[in-house]
């Protein structure tokens, strides 16, 4: 039994816009449908929506993605590209981590200059 995609847009965060979106362009397979023809999501689709929207909020393009979805939909042959695709993302994700360290130091930097000057 699975729940309507105003449910699932709920529980993912993801407009009833971007779901439809992203079955449009294969991100997810087409969803299944209950007896009155509307859209049916399943524990399993929540699970891909949620993997989905930590690869997008992590800067995976659109494309990428859509490109992982495709591998997985054509199974275990494809887990050795996958797994290359996601250690690479992993690694851009570890350099904008440590970009945005040093920008952080920055602006401790100068929060601490203007509370030395405040207080002098």
């Amino acid at each position: 039994m699975g729940i309507t995609i105003q449910e699932a847009s709920r529980i993912s965060g993801l407009s009833t816009h971007t779901l439809r979106y992203y079955e449009q362009i294969g991100l997810i397979h087409e969803v299944g449908r209950d007896t009155g023809g509307r859209r049916s999501y399943t524990q399993p689709d929540l699970e891909w929506l949620d993997f989905l929207t930590k690869l997008r909020t992590t800067g995976m393009p659109i494309a990428e993605m859509c490109r992982y979805a495709e591998l997985r939909r054509q199974g275990p042959a494809t887990a050795t590209e996958r797994r290359h695709m996601l250690e690479a993302h992993r690694e851009r994700v570890l350099e904008k981590i440590a970009q945005l360290s040093e920008d952080v130091s920055i602006l401790d930097y100068k929060i601490n200059f203007y509370h030395a000057l405040e207080n002098s």
